[in-house]
């Protein structure tokens, strides 16, 4: 993968000066990430900047309990709050990446990322923006689990998931979406099926209803 092949898919990076857009090619450089791969545990040290060419990392955090919460992914054209964070902070990850699908990233040291934003305006904002966005997000996602009905998360992630088919999830990767037990996914599944919206079947979730569920997933309380 040169240089070429991916900072067209971060913009404000191409748009740099030249000086600054070299210095950005010349501390980058590829790798590739097999799906399922851990990128980063709890507790271990953050050393670079990751930016995502093509395909996706999942960022979780999973309790003492063994429950797990998907905070956000990481897809085509974007960056990982936590690694902002932990670099800027020097502090080690509070949480888990998986590879999902095999990924296209470039990584920047952490000498070279802390020397870029001290030289460049532009790659700053860049940095900022990127954090800002998923910042955001990540602070909707915790409201959304905190606050808002059960019911109504599970049935956005079911049409977020769906695509025009079925929903090829687990029960428990509904749980770790949502926030919650594998019980208590299986539980209100079995509810939307005695009400219609939903058929279940081995390793798949078929809508039966879009309609009747989107209503559902508009309930907030």
């Amino acid at each position: 993968m040169t240089a070429a092949d991916w900072i067209e898919h971060f913009p404000p990076l191409a748009a740099l000066g030249q000086e600054h857009r070299d210095a950005v090619l010349a501390s980058a450089h590829p790798v590739r990430l097999p799906a399922e791969m851990r990128v980063f545990d709890p507790g271990s040290p953050c050393s670079q900047f990751l930016l995502v060419v093509d395909g996706c990392v999942r960022v979780q955090m999973i309790a003492d309990t063994g429950r797990e919460l998907v905070l956000y992914r990481v897809r085509r054209g974007e960056t990982c709050v936590l690694t902002t964070s932990c670099l800027f902070g020097g502090e080690v990850y509070p949480a888990e990446g998986i590879v999902e699908t095999e990924t296209r990233a470039v990584a920047i040291p952490l000498a070279r990322f802390l020397a870029l934003i001290a030289a460049s305006e532009g790659f700053r904002r860049f940095v900022f923006a990127g954090f800002g966005q998923r910042l955001a997000a990540l602070l909707a996602t915790v409201q959304d689990t905190v606050f808002h009905n059960l019911d109504g998360r599970l049935a956005r992630a079911l049409i977020a998931r769906a695509g025009g088919g079925p929903v090829a999830l687990t029960h428990q990767a509904l749980a770790a979406e949502i926030g919650t037990a594998r019980e208590v996914v299986s539980r209100h599944l079995k509810q939307f099926e005695k009400a219609g919206l939903v058929r279940l079947a081995r390793g798949r979730i078929e809508i039966a209803d879009p309609d009747r569920l989107a209503l559902r997933a508009a309930r907030t309380e």
